[in-house]
């Protein structure tokens, strides 16, 4: 596929970049070389080869989800410096 110098251009405005005409006639065999290479890859034999997320098996590190009991309320009250015996209390944010 060829690249052409309105199709720097038009990639450049969606970018939202603004390039002068060196830049632009800098970066056309730059992104013809680019679009080759990618064009190079779509010839690869992918036949049963099944797709990946990752270049790299993951394995998960964490532990599984266990349900366990939480706070109680009264120990969840117990050590915050303000409340009344049904949550927090904490200073108003906003003044009406």
């Amino acid at each position: 596929m060829a690249i052409s110098r309105e199709d720097v251009e038009r990639v450049a405005l969606l970018a939202r970049l603004e390039l002068d005409e060196a830049q632009v006639a800098e970066l056309t065999p730059q992104l013809a070389e680019i679009v080759a290479y990618v064009d190079q890859l779509a010839e690869v034999d992918t036949e049963g080869v099944e797709p990946m997320a990752h270049a790299v098996e993951l394995t998960n590190v964490l532990r599984p989800d266990a349900v366990r009991p939480g706070l109680s309320h009264e120990a969840a009250l117990a050590n915050a410096p303000r409340h009344d015996h049904t949550g927090f209390r904490v200073p108003a944010v906003l003044d009406e």
